[in-house]
């Protein structure tokens, strides 16, 4: 059963950010907790965790694109 990686709240009033680094690919096995995109806000560069444990079985986002909170990336 696939599962949605959706980016969680980042911080108060932080509606998102740009894509930095893509840390996955798909194929590539992922734990939960472990750090899958990097992130630049207006406040800093955050490293998101995955909330789940599972296969990337594809990536819905680029480099340099925006990530919403809410967004399945």
């Amino acid at each position: 059963m696939a599962t949605d990686f959706i980016l969680p709240s980042l911080g108060e009033n932080v509606p998102g950010g740009d894509v930095l680094r893509i840390l996955v690919k798909p194929g590539d096995a992922v734990a939960k907790n472990q750090p899958v995109f990097e992130l630049e806000t207006d406040k800093a560069t955050i490293e998101v965790p995955s909330s789940v444990a599972g296969t990337v079985s594809e990536l819905k986002v680029k480099l340099g694109e925006k990530g919403k909170v809410g967004q399945v990336l």
